[in-house]
C-alpha cells in the first residue's frame, strides 16, 4: 500500500468523511422527526388526511432513492427550489427516510395494548399526556432495533449522493482512484469507514435499548 498517497489525499478524504457524517446525521434526524410527526398525525387524524399520508408513504417507499435525489436536485429549479448538492442530499434523506420511520413508529403505536390507553382516558388524562407517559416509554423499547437498522441502511445510502457531485467519502475516494490509478487500497479504506459507522451505530442502538428497558422497569 502506498501510504504517501493517503498522506497526500488524507485531508480530502477526511473532508469527504465529514460531509458523509453531516448528510447522514442531519438527514436521518430530520427524517426521524418528520416520520414521527407523520405517525402521530396518522394516528389521531380523520380518514381523508390518513389517505393523503398513506399516499405519500407509498409514493416515497415505492421509488428508488436515486430517482428522488435526481428529481429534487435537477427538477427543483423548475419549481423555484434551487439547492446545492449537499443541501439536496440532506433534504433527499429527510424525504426518503420519513415514511420508513413513520411506519416504524406506527407499528410501535399499534403494539401498545389498547386497554392501557382506554384506562388512561377513563381517569381523565389528555392525549398528549397519554402519548408522553404511557405510549412513548413502552414504544421506545419495541422500536429501537428497527430504528437502528434503518439508520444503518441510511449510512450506506450516503454513497449515492456522489452522483450529484456531493463531495462525500465515495466521491473523494473515486477522485483519488481516478487521479492515482490506485483502486484496491482506497476502496478497502472506504469499506472500513462504512463498517466503523455501522459498528458504532449498532452499539449506540443497543445502549439506547438497554437504558430504555431499565427506565421502563423502574417506571
Amino acid at each position: 500500500m502506498e501510504y504517501e498517497l493517503f498522506l497526500r489525499y488524507g485531508p480530502a478524504l477526511l473532508h469527504g468523511f465529514g460531509v458523509t457524517l453531516l448528510a447522514w446525521v442531519v438527514g436521518s434526524f430530520g427524517g426521524l422527526i418528520l416520520g414521527f410527526v407523520i405517525a402521530v398525525i396518522y394516528r389521531w387524524s380523520g380518514r381523508g388526511l390518513r389517505a393523503l399520508l398513506q399516499a405519500y408513504i407509498e409514493l416515497i417507499r415505492g421509488t428508488p432513492f436515486m430517482i428522488q435525489l435526481f428529481i429534487l436536485y435537477y427538477g427543483g429549479p423548475g419549481i423555484g427550489l434551487v439547492l446545492g448538492p449537499v443541501q439536496a442530499g440532506i433534504l433527499s434523506f429527510v424525504v426518503y427516510g420519513s415514511p420508513y420511520f413513520a411506519e416504524i413508529f406506527r407499528s410501535g403505536f399499534n403494539a401498545i395494548p389498547p386497554g392501557q390507553i382506554e384506562a388512561a382516558r377513563c381517569v381523565g388524562l389528555r392525549e398528549s399526556t397519554i402519548l408522553r407517559r404511557i405510549i412513548l416509554p413502552q414504544m421506545l423499547v419495541l422500536i429501537t432495533a428497527p430504528l437502528t437498522n434503518f439508520v444503518i441502511i441510511l449510512s450506506k445510502e450516503t454513497a449515492i449522493l456522489s452522483v450529484v457531485t456531493v463531495p462525500e467519502l465515495l466521491y473523494e475516494t473515486q477522485t483519488m482512484a481516478a487521479e492515482t490509478f490506485t483502486y484496491v487500497e482506497p476502496f478497502l479504506v472506504l469499506s472500513l469507514c462504512y463498517w466503523l459507522l455501522v459498528i458504532v451505530t449498532a452499539r449506540l442502538g443497543q445502549m439506547v435499548e438497554v437504558r430504555a428497558m431499565r427506565h421502563l422497569k423502574r417506571a
